[in-house]
């Protein structure tokens, strides 16, 4: 060995006896920035005098945001300008006025449950490593199993809503087909799945992404609320069992994203019944709804489901992502249908007790903890806060739905069941002509103008869209418990403001 090589190696070995990362100004730079995600993010964020958006095209917001990665670093200061310009160029989904998704707000108990998740960094798979997390699983899981109105089974938190739908496929496949896991399509018949016409796109993905084939995915029809009809599910049964194929999964959905229908969930389970067929309930949206005993009545049968998707990130105000998967079957179904039994992870002869070692229920390995959050702000609220929180959401949608009935310019798209307030604003130049042949359309490039204007001036979000023959309108969704009443009256005002030319 030279000298110069029996030096580089001392000085490597010198290197490796000190920490690669230095933690006081690592914590340092972490106050500061804890500082700065209050002062924007929380505070500004949330103030109802600030903008909900700073609107900027894609070319300018490159070059504002400095995106590019170099090969050197840069100071603490110019990293906490990065996070302030992060912040103010983002959408404020906390604010006050912003109404544009089926999520918004901010729960100061769940962000910091949030907050001490990403501090601890594990992963939810095993006790070994996660056990507080394991065990409180567990928990939030079985509380919401017992709204559901299970004294008993399964579940698993996932990636989000449209994933819980397509583990309730899976499951229902393996149920009805074990050899499946094993031998995959080929041992299968053609299946048939049925949804709603209003069900949400992860059924028709799933069904692509399963190798089921979108092509068998019956659509089934609904009425003028957006409700499934029970008996043109038994109809396309009918349809698809004389056309060959294997009927196995029914999929009823509690809060449409759109009209926010809840389908009848008792006469659908009595069809799924008389057919043998699993009977899922898409209420990633509406499940909330169960936590009050003023409106649980919406997701009545919900109980005879075998499987269901809930989201308490969206109207809980739980934040990003919060995503239930419940089973009624408590035999180890999903252990069966997904375990795959890895024993780097998963070894058999640990010291303590492996059914506690969960993770291999789902097709993930690595899965983010996401009942922490949740868990805080059901121990800050409690179940009565909980549902106070559902029913001022609803008692928000109908102020809403009364004033556009009185306001001129105003129109129902229809009268709200669930908390979606879709509606037309009729600018001055369009009132009393509906019968001219060109009201429709004009009609439908008057929300997308709105909405272009309310987000260039920052002053609020709000959705809109077509819906089959219907032309572009306003879904308006208060989920966030720091709106008040002179939130909704200015969202009114706004829309009339900035559509008034039109």
């Amino acid at each position: 060995m030279d000298e110069r090589a029996g030096i580089g190696m001392t000085a490597e070995s010198n290197r490796l006896e000190h920490p690669g990362l230095d933690k006081a100004a690592g914590e340092e730079f972490l106050r500061e920035a804890f500082q700065v995600l209050l002062d924007e993010a929380v505070r500004r964020g949330t103030d109802v005098t600030e903008k909900v958006c700073d609107w900027k095209e894609p070319q300018e917001l490159r070059e504002l945001l400095d995106l590019e990665l170099r090969s050197g670093g840069e100071p603490p200061e110019r990293l906490l300008e990065r996070c302030r310009d992060v912040i103010r160029y983002s959408v404020k989904t906390c604010h006050p006025r912003f109404f544009n998704q089926l999520f918004s707000g901010l729960d100061h108990h769940a962000l910091a449950g949030r907050m001490i998740t990403e501090a601890l960094n594990t992963s939810q798979y095993t006790y070994e490593i996660a056990p507080v997390f394991v065990l409180m699983e567990e928990v939030v899981l079985a509380k919401l199993r017992e709204l559901v109105g299970w004294s008993s089974g399964d579940g698993i938190f996932s990636p989000g809503g449209s994933i819980s739908n397509m583990y309730a496929m899976n499951v229902a496949r393996f149920h009805r087909f074990p050899e499946s896991r094993r031998k995959g399509s080929w041992a299968l018949p053609r299946l048939a799945l049925f949804t709603s016409r209003e069900s949400h796109y992860s059924i028709q993905k799933g069904a692509a992404f399963l190798g089921i084939g979108t092509d068998n995915v019956h659509l089934v029809g609904t009425d003028e609320r957006g409700k499934m009809i029970p008996e043109e599910l038994e109809k396309e049964i009918q349809r698809a069992k004389a056309e060959g194929a294997e009927p196995f999964f029914v999929c009823a959905t509690c809060g449409t994203t759109v009209l926010g229908a809840f389908d009848p969930l008792g006469s659908i389970a009595d069809v799924c019944q008389r057919h043998g067929l699993w009977f899922h309930v898409d209420a990633a949206w509406g499940g909330s709804a169960l936590l009050s005993s003023k409106h649980r009545h919406l997701l009545a049968g919900i109980e005879r489901a075998d499987s269901v998707a809930w989201n308490p990130h969206k109207m809980l105000t739980v934040g990003l992502q919060c995503s239930a998967f419940l089973l009624r079957d408590a035999s180890g179904l999903l252990q069966r249908c997904h375990g795959a039994g890895a024993m780097y992870l998963f070894q058999t002869d640990k010291f303590y007790d492996v059914t506690y070692d969960t993770g291999d229920k789902t097709p993930q390995c690595g899965r983010r903890v996401d009942c922490l959050k949740l868990w805080l702000l059901w121990k800050a609220a409690g179940t009565e806060g909980l549902a106070r929180r559902v029913e001022r959401a609803f008692a928000f949608t109908r102020y809403l739905a009364e004033e556009v009935k009185r306001r001129d310019g105003f129109q129902l798209v229809l009268e709200p069941e669930f908390i979606n307030l879709c509606f037309w604003f009729v600018p001055p130049s369009l009132r009393g002509r509906e019968g001219s042949p060109d009201y429709w359309p004009r009609l439908g490039k008057v929300a997308p103008a709105i909405k272009e204007r309310m987000m260039k001036k920052g002053s609020m979000m709000v959705g809109y869209q077509p819906h089959g023959a219907k032309v572009n309108f306003f879904r308006q969704i208060v989920t966030n418990p720091a709106v008040t009443k002179d939130d909704l009256d200015f969202f009114l005002d706004e829309i009339e403001r900035l559509g008034r030319d039109l």
